[in-house]
């Protein structure tokens, strides 16, 4: 089983299984992809994979979401854990959110929907590097 993880959240399902499905694609299998529905969720996730002493490398986050914006969650992330990259998704977002994302989050790219595969896999991989 692979010990580094890239982590999607999205509340909507069909982006969530396109992220992962489109990440597995271009990867392989070096790496598990994980999904959340929420910030909430995401974080049960996240310490799940900390506490099994899996790296998350990666978190692709929506912006607009119930409970808690990407940025704010992102941003919450990046104070607990300052090596993980991170991506904003948004359809939505405006530029405050993700100025706010850039600065707390220390956003790495912001993925505007609909984003290509092509668009998907290379930041995911240029984060990587």
């Amino acid at each position: 089983m692979p010990n580094k993880a890239i982590l999607c959240v999205d509340d909507e399902d069909v982006i969530l299984e396109t992220l992962k499905e489109q990440l597995k694609r271009r990867l392989g299998q070096d790496y598990l992809y994980e999904g959340a529905s929420d910030a909430s969720e995401a974080w049960e996730v996240l310490e799940d994979l900390v506490a099994e002493n899996v790296e998350v490398l990666i978190i692709v986050s929506d912006w607009l979401m119930p409970g808690m914006k990407g940025d704010e969650f992102l941003t919450q992330v990046h104070q607990k854990y300052p090596k993980i990259v991170t991506v904003m998704l948004t359809g939505q977002a405006d530029q405050a959110a993700i100025a706010r994302a850039q600065e707390s989050a220390n956003l790495y790219r912001c993925l505007y929907k609909p984003w290509s595969e092509e668009e998907l896999a290379n930041t995911i991989l240029s984060g990587l590097a």
